[in-house]
């Protein structure tokens, strides 16, 4: 592939390395002056300088035949500009943006430039995975095809526990696709068995999270 990064952060020189090394055709496109001499030490060739949110740059760098456009600047509207622009002038079908504020992730969606990548949302979603009193995480969330991934941690009061999966009585359009336990990790047959300790990913159409959750937390004590 053709792969144009627009950001030679630390982020998007890594980025660069990782797809060099892959096999692909790489340039990055970097405004300041002093961060490109740095990174043209190691890049060559595959760098030029110059400001990716204008026209004339990018096509110079040959955005017409880009088969991905990865915009990673430190400036989240530049972010969106580069993918529409991408996208929109250029057609170029795939586009990955940095955002760099997670609040502003909903002008990313609103705008139509995704997927989004939020580091720090992305930490979040790792600090959940790695705290169990968190219960609930999302691991992936597919808005344009409607699913969701999530993972649940089952305690010993989880009325799910001893279940086998065919008895959880799972609403249409969920489905559990892996129980890790005990250090590894199985797909369940109809047959298996829940046990107290096990984290379970399920796949489920929007929407449903409430519905699915209740029947892995545990219930309150009647009063």
């Amino acid at each position: 592939m053709y792969i144009l990064i627009v950001g030679a952060g630390k982020v998007g020189w890594n980025l660069a390395r990782e797809l060099i090394d892959k096999g692909n055709e790489v340039l990055v496109i970097e405004s300041s002056s002093r961060r490109y001499q740095v990174v043209e030490e190691e890049l060559e060739h595959r760098i030029q300088a110059g400001d990716g949110s204008e026209l004339w740059v990018l096509e110079r760098a040959g955005i017409e035949r880009a088969d991905l456009v990865i915009a990673v600047t430190g400036d989240d509207e530049d972010n969106i500009l580069i993918c529409q622009v991408a996208r929109e002038k250029y057609g170029v079908e795939r586009v990955v943006a940095r955002c760099n504020n997670p609040r502003n992730l909903q002008h990313f969606e609103l705008l139509g430039v995704k997927p989004a990548v939020s580091a720090t949302d992305l930490i979040l979603r790792l600090i959940e995975h790695e705290v169990p009193q968190y219960g609930l995480v999302h691991l992936l969330d597919l808005p344009t095809e409607r699913l969701e991934i999530i993972e649940l941690e089952l305690g010993d009061d989880s009325p799910a526990v001893g279940q086998r999966v065919i008895d959880l009585g799972l609403p249409d359009g969920s489905l559990v696709i892996s129980i890790l336990r005990g250090g590894g990790g199985f797909v369940p047959v109809a047959d298996s068995v829940i046990e107290a300790g096990d984290e379970v990913l399920l796949v489920l159409d929007t929407g449903l999270e409430a519905d699915v959750t209740e029947r892995f937390a545990p219930q309150p004590e009647a009063a």
